[in-house]
């Protein structure tokens, strides 16, 4: 039985390694070919980099061409205002449908988990349609409306899981102390939501920061454009400039690893606490 428990265990780890390797190739390739030139990469993109001709060239390159102090202010002020509206209006909603009961709260639960089954794919051309006909395109305050309606139906799910088991007696020893609703919210509730707040910070983070698609059909001047919309320059009508492309990349990622390497723990513990408690 041991012999049987220690083979499956070797090979339960022999395809953790395998399935890590896959992982890792793609930013292996897109590091070590932001190192080198579009026709070294062109001609061997797994080849490692001459060390005496690698430098940072491809990267101040991208840093000009991407225009990267503009992109990323405009990626910060997306990303920190649309997750901030998503945490305060998806965490007080989740609280109002699990503290009242009513049969019209349990259908608008059930519309809004089933809601995230839709792919974004089968409604962005009407979307588009709608809001170019209203002269709302091209603009970074559209696009974190947007996000704060697609990002609702995840974040109340997470919410409303971990709000059922916070006890109702604490909350009713606050109101009876003469804390008002929105005093016990704030003040009682929310604190406690610490762990689910960090998971649904860091995973639409990680959606925000990254996204490309709605972007690409709201912010159609390059002053707007984010950090993944930048990239887009490094694409000539019949050519692509591979290697300061890899190097762009890595200049986008950087900051968005950096916060979920910080936080990733608290990913799993609120997911956990949120989901299945």
């Amino acid at each position: 039985m041991k012999a049987k428990n220690g083979v499956l265990k070797f090979f339960r780890y022999v395809l953790i390694y395998f399935l890590l390797v896959i992982f890792i190739i793609p930013f292996y390739l897109m590091v070590i070919n932001s190192f080198k030139t579009t026709q070294q990469f062109v001609a061997n993109p797994f080849m490692l980099p001459d060390p005496q001709k690698a430098g940072i060239d491809n990267y101040i390159s991208a840093f000009n061409k991407m225009n990267f102090l503009n992109a990323i202010i405009n990626s910060l002020i997306i990303t920190v205002i649309s997750i901030f509206l998503i945490l305060l209006t998806s965490s007080m909603a989740a609280y109002f449908l699990v503290r009242n009961q009513w049969k019209i709260n349990k259908v608008i639960f059930a519309v809004l988990v089933a809601s995230m089954i839709v792919p974004f794919q089968a409604i962005m051309i009407p979307l588009v349609s709608i809001y170019g006909s209203l002269n709302l395109m091209n603009s970074k305050w559209i696009l974190i409306f947007m996000y704060m309606g697609f990002g609702q139906a995840f974040a109340i799910f997470i919410f409303h899981g971990f709000i059922k088991n916070i006890p109702a007696e604490m909350e009713e020893s606050a109101l009876i102390d003469g804390c008002s609703k929105i005093q016990l919210f704030f003040r009682i509730v929310f604190p406690l939501l610490k762990p689910v707040l960090v998971t649904v910070l860091i995973l639409d983070v990680l959606w925000i920061w990254n996204d490309y698609l709605l972007p690409s059909l709201i912010l159609l001047s390059p002053a707007e454009r984010t950090l993944p919309l930048s990239t887009y320059n490094f694409f000539n009508t019949y050519s692509v400039d591979y290697a300061p492309l890899m190097a762009g990349i890595v200049l986008t990622i950087i900051p968005v690893v950096a916060v979920y390497l910080f936080s990733q723990k608290y990913i799993i513990e609120g997911v956990v606490k949120g989901a299945i408690k």
